[in-house]
């Protein structure tokens, strides 16, 4: 026995792990699902957002079928009235023909049992016969006949009227004494006995009824025109019902709705075909100057517009070309005046180190005999001639580095280096001005080996300019360095605790003589460029340079660095952001762009409520100074909530305008001034 207790089980636990572990992956399959059903729709939205000349058949294609649907249904409804109208006034003429001949028969009927009964006595016997015809015989004869004479066209009803027909109409049922039909149609089925008793309360008057004919032995049914009339023969009434079939007029609708619907058919694909083909003739030259455009963007200003003919188009491809001629001719001026510039810069540093150099002996020689001066404003006068010297040699050579930058004439010499070296080389440099300032210099991470393939000697200059910096603004506080590696790439980050960054001064700290308090002495003799020649090589690196700052929060420059050459960083392994900022101690938290669960466990600590409900906001939060870097690798914000990954939370994405009192800028190659425009 090992003396271990066994825990108790907890069904409910294992349980609802499972269910957890079901309704989970549910979950995943339901989005999946989703993904690949919308994903169709959504690809086919972006073509229509992206493409004008989709959007203009799209539309020309739903107007055209509009169009088509209502003059359909405007002919369609035009011609079965038509149908109509015409049926209708055919079964009349015919029916009343019909009509006309059964009462001829009836009136030969009467003149001759008249011309009988005037025979005498002798004939009375048979003049009485004679009066009273057979009226069953005789519907079975004049439906008979008057069916003959238009076969296959109508069906024909003879039915005696019952006694009482408005009693049978009100129920519904007939007594119609034996009905005779020809044409296989069911005459209770056809003729409703509303219209048999409407026949019957007017005998001698034409009455119509549009019905639905009813044919025996299963036949099926049509919709018809029934035209009826109640005649007389011998004072004894009869009914006679004509059934027109639709049949014929059936057909013929349906071969017109047929007809128009192929002819629809084809006018919207021609309507979509020709407004393709216009809106073609339109969209490919705007397409053409786009490409032309975006060819002049990358550098090719040769690149010009087809123009043909005369019309509005061709105008806008002289116009274009004209603009591209004149961008050219500007470019070209710009071109040879920046070079003029830099030529200028190059060679007046050139010309200058020699005088300089002449210079720098008779100052060294008064700067060692000072003392024998006797005079305290000479010696003064003798040091600061020393100091401005050492500043004006650092200025020449600022220049010339910047005239290679600006000439594409810089070389980067890459090899395998520890950072760490640098590191410590950069610190050794600076201690004597970090004992001037009272701060001390800090490196955390340089436990392990960071090693990456870069130009040491550019690496040392970008470092030596951000500490330098960080212990003339660090106000006799701690300056921290610290190294990371990961996700392919270097960082040092540098820090410090003093003034840090006021907003709008991150549009423009990496400009070249740009200093944030212009009252501000230089006591380092700083030339106004370091900065500006480690943006430049970190880009020779393919590298990032960000900065980041808050008043009275210090600031801090991350450099980021590919680990091999000709690499590509997709990744910072240290966050911009420090860990001790006043955001990420709960202070100032009012239109902060991001939160972290860290953050809120952090105020909840604190004892300082933070709403969960906060979004992404359009600059910094409340104390940011600002952030700014170099290219374009800081992700993109969207309006809206995007959270932050956790492992790297402070890699802020790029945004216009400003938080409470903060700012957010990212700086180009081809235009770092871009954001202190908006920003002033």
């Amino acid at each position: 026995m090992s003396g271990r207790t066994p825990a108790a089980p907890q069904p409910d636990g294992g349980r609802s792990a499972t269910s957890d572990a079901d309704t989970g992956g549910m979950r995943s399959l339901l989005r999946m699902i989703k993904r690949r059903v919308t994903r169709p729709f959504l690809r086919l939205t972006r073509l229509y957002r992206r493409s004008i000349q989709l959007r203009v058949v799209a539309t020309t294609l739903v107007l055209s079928i509009a169009v088509v649907l209502v003059l359909g249904v405007v002919v369609m409804s035009a011609v079965r009235n038509g149908l109509l109208e015409a049926k209708q006034d055919a079964a009349k003429i015919q029916a009343q023909s019909g009509f006309s001949v059964s009462q001829q028969a009836a009136a030969q009927v009467e003149a001759s049992a008249a011309v009988h009964a005037a025979g005498g006595a002798a004939g009375a016997a048979q003049s009485d016969v004679q009066a009273q015809v057979d009226i069953e015989t005789w519907l079975a004869q004049q439906v008979t006949l008057l069916a003959n004479s238009g076969a296959g066209q109508y069906a024909l009803v003879g039915m005696v009227p019952s006694t009482d027909m408005r009693t049978e109409a009100a129920s519904g049922t007939t007594d119609a004494n034996g009905p005779r039909e020809v044409g296989n149609v069911d005459p209770t089925a056809s003729i409703p006995a509303a219209l048999q008793f409407q026949v019957a309360q007017h005998p001698g008057t034409l009455q119509e009824q549009y019905t639905t004919i009813h044919y025996l032995y299963d036949r099926g049914t049509t919709a018809g025109l029934i035209v009826a009339q109640q005649l007389t023969v011998d004072n004894q009434p009869y009914q006679l019902y004509y059934l027109f079939p639709f049949t014929l007029e059936q057909n013929t609708l349906n071969l017109v709705t047929s007809t128009l619907a192929m002819a629809g058919v084809f006018v919207v694909i021609l309507l979509g075909a020709i407004s393709w083909l216009v809106v073609r003739q339109v969209v490919t030259p705007v397409r053409m100057a786009a490409e032309i455009s975006e060819r002049l963007a990358d550098g090719r200003l040769e690149e010009r517009m087809k123009v043909s003919g005369t019309d509005d188009i061709a105008r806008l491809g002289e116009s274009f070309n004209r603009m591209g001629s004149a961008l050219q001719s500007q470019i070209r001026q710009l071109e040879e005046l920046s070079r003029v510039q830099r030529r200028f810069v190059s060679d007046v540093s050139h010309e200058l180190r020699t005088p300089l150099t002449t210079v720098r002996m008779a100052a060294d020689l008064l700067y060692e005999s000072r003392e024998d001066f006797g005079d305290p404003a000479a010696e003064r006068s003798a040091e600061l001639l020393q100091n401005q010297l050492d500043r004006f040699e650092s200025l020449l050579a600022d220049l010339l580095e910047i005239s290679r930058f600006d000439a594409g004439a810089a070389i980067l010499d890459a090899e395998p280096a520890d950072l760490r070296d640098v590191v410590a080389r950069v610190i050794e440099g600076a201690e004597p001005l970090a004992r001037t300032k009272g701060s001390a210099v800090i490196v955390r991470g340089g436990d392990e080996p960071v090693v990456a393939e870069v130009d040491p000697r550019r690496i040392e200059r970008v470092l030596r300019n951000l500490v330098v910096n960080a212990l003339e603004h660090g106000e006799g506080r701690d300056i921290e360095v610290r190294l990371a590696a990961g996700d392919g790439a270097v960082a040092i980050a540098v820090r410090d605790h003093g003034i840090g960054l006021k907003p709008g001064e991150a549009s423009r700290v990496f400009n070249r003589f740009w200093r944030a308090d212009p009252a501000r002495a230089r006591t380092t003799g700083g030339t106004g460029l370091g900065l500006s020649i480690a943006l430049e090589d970190a880009a020779l690196h393919g590298g990032w340079l960000h900065a980041w700052g808050e008043p009275g929060g210090g600031s801090q420059f991350r450099l980021t660095v590919p680990r091999n050459a000709g690499g590509e960083v997709q990744r910072s392994p240290i966050p911009l952001e420090p860990e001790d900022s006043r955001s990420n101690r709960g202070l100032d938290l009012a239109g902060m762009p991001y939160r972290r669960s860290a953050r809120q466990a952090e105020v909840a600590a604190m004892g300082t409520s933070l709403d969960t409900g906060a979004t992404l906001g359009g600059g910094l939060g409340s104390g940011l100074g600002g952030v700014l870097g170099y290219g374009s690798v800081i992700p993109g914000v969207s309006s809206g909530r995007l959270p932050l990954p956790p492992s790297n939370p402070a890699d802020l994405g790029v945004a216009s305008g400003y938080g409470a009192t903060g700012a957010q800028v990212v700086v180009s190659k081809e235009g770092r001034d871009e954001g202190a425009a908006a920003q002033e």
